[in-house]
């Protein structure tokens, strides 16, 4: 009995045993590969044996400060996981960022897919779709197809100088200018996308509760972008059913359904047909389905990213009587302070201000709007660059604040706000500013198509409010929240304002 009690024991456990140990040999020499083939770029101790030292540091809510400590400590180029380097160097990234680049998207950009199974300008990783798909949507972003975009923005800007003089600043009453701006954005790009504004600044509240759980949910995003196959897992049956719904009344879900309506109310037999920038994706070929989900994209990634540039910028003016003090003489000495309280500064002449343009710079070089890796994987063949050999197959990260704080670019005073910088440097180096700082929207084949309408935002709202208000904080040893997870969610930003005109 205790012979076959062996026996039995024996051969149900040796081949469990045998499994274990090979699964076990298997993980440990995949690991020690891993590590070998870049065993000669410098990172932090373990960040080349497993992505959890990246996990731990991004969910630190200070991802951005985190990785500019690895790039002052390890140098332009450093490993930060088993098969992911980091680099802080614009020449490097220019060269994988380059309309004739070898390099391609990583899997980082699966976790875009903001609508599961359906690719979009971001999340698209195939060369040959994303160039048709961007040539698709270019005239929209451009303006060209748009009626009126500027004035669209502009009645946007209204209605946020509205809100805020009438409900706050008129009363004494102080405001949450974080939340306000996004509101902003919102409903700016909904009005430019398809002629019809969210409403989220008339209702002066998050609409649907769609900023708040659009933040929540930055954390389960984060972990898609260092795991990128938990994004098949979650667009599989049955976990899908826990995503949101285009029939949600609520959140990101509310904002799905808006994005189907609008979409499909553009084909069939009794389309309507608007000049705005849906107008001119399905002018331009888009499916359905591809609109729906670049509108997705416009409400997720224009909104926040734009109100992180302005609200950023506006808190470092306010706070520096310096500064604001020289950007009130440009608009007294141009005579836009004591224009009528209706009158929005056009962009073209907000582009021949040196001051506020200088402003806008160095609010974007200060603050990057976009903090996110966005891998890019480096030819088969392999590279080299600056006498240090990239493997083919290595993912390669972008990091953002240690590009905009290099002191060989932009001086020892680099993690100052100081917006002179852009008007007295000699012009050779400036040129070496301009060329760098163009890397916030991205470079080369993969450039934000956004760009010029943020930018819009951003020159026109920064004119309006600091020449109708004085803005302070309301506690100054507290100025915002602000959490970092690839992008910024920021809150708590309380302001007071006084009219000025």
């Amino acid at each position: 009995m205790e012979k076959l009690s062996r026996a039995m024991f024996s051969s149900h456990i040796t081949p469990v045993a045998a499994v274990f140990l090979l699964g076990l040999v298997y993980i440990l020499a995949t690991t020690l590969h891993q590590y070998r083939r870049l065993r000669h770029i410098p990172g932090p101790p373990y960040a080349g044996l497993s992505k959890w030292w990246l996990a731990r540091n991004e969910l630190s809510g200070e991802m951005n400060l985190r990785l500019l400590g690895v790039s002052e400590k390890y140098g332009s180029i450093a490993r930060i996981g088993p098969n992911l380097l980091l680099t802080s160097d614009p020449d490097l990234l220019k060269r994988m960022l380059a309309v004739r680049t070898k390099y391609k998207r990583g899997d980082w950009y699966d976790a875009a897919q903001f609508d599961p199974g359906h690719q979009n300008i971001i999340s698209e990783r195939d060369d040959a779709a994303h160039n048709k798909l961007r040539g698709k949507m270019a005239a929209g972003y451009s303006g060209k197809d748009v009626e009126g975009l500027e004035l669209r923005v502009d009645r946007n800007v209204r209605g946020l100088i509205k809100l805020l003089d009438e409900k706050y600043v008129a009363k004494g009453k102080r405001f949450e200018f974080a939340r306000k701006v996004q509101y902003f954005t919102l409903d700016a790009i909904s009005d430019i996308s398809f002629d019809e504004p969210f409403g989220f600044l008339t209702a002066d509240s998050d609409l649907w509760q769609y900023i708040y759980t659009a933040e929540s949910a930055l954390t389960a995003v984060l972990f898609c972008t260092i795991w990128p196959w938990l994004t098949k897992i979650a667009a599989s049956f049955p976990f899908n059913r826990l995503l949101p719904s285009d029939d949600d009344p609520f959140g990101f879900g509310k904002i799905k359904g808006i994005a189907r309506k609008q979409a499909s109310e553009r084909y069939g037999p009794n389309k309507k047909v608007n000049n705005d920038m849906l107008g001119s994706f399905v002018n331009h070929g888009l499916t359905p389905k591809e609109a729906e989900s670049e509108i997705i994209v416009q409400t997720l990634a224009g909104s926040d990213t734009t109100a992180t540039a302005i609200r950023a910028t506006m808190l470092h003016v306010v706070t520096n009587p310096r500064v604001l003090a020289a950007f009130h003489a440009e608009l007294d000495a141009r005579g836009i302070t004591g224009r009528a309280p209706d009158a929005i500064i056009s962009e073209a002449e907000a582009r021949t201000l040196p001051y506020l343009q200088a402003i806008i710079k160095e609010g974007l070089r200060i603050w990057p709007p976009v903090t996110g890796l966005s891998n890019k994987v480096v030819p088969p063949e392999g590279d080299t660059f600056n006498g240090i050999h990239l493997p083919g197959g290595t993912n390669i990260g972008y990091c953002a604040w240690g590009v905009f704080r290099r002191r060989d670019i932009w001086g020892d005073d680099a993690a100052e706000f100081r917006p002179e910088r852009w008007l007295e440097t000699e012009p050779e180096k400036l040129k070496k500013m301009e060329a760098t700082l163009e890397l916030i929207f991205s470079y080369g084949r993969w450039q934000c198509l956004g760009r010029n309408i943020a930018l819009m935002e951003t020159n026109k709202v920064i004119v309006e409010l600091l020449r109708r208000f004085d803005l302070i904080l309301v506690d100054p040893t507290k100025p915002w929240v602000t959490k970092n997870i690839s992008i910024h969610a920021q809150s708590g930003l309380w302001m007071r304002g006084y009219k000025r005109v």
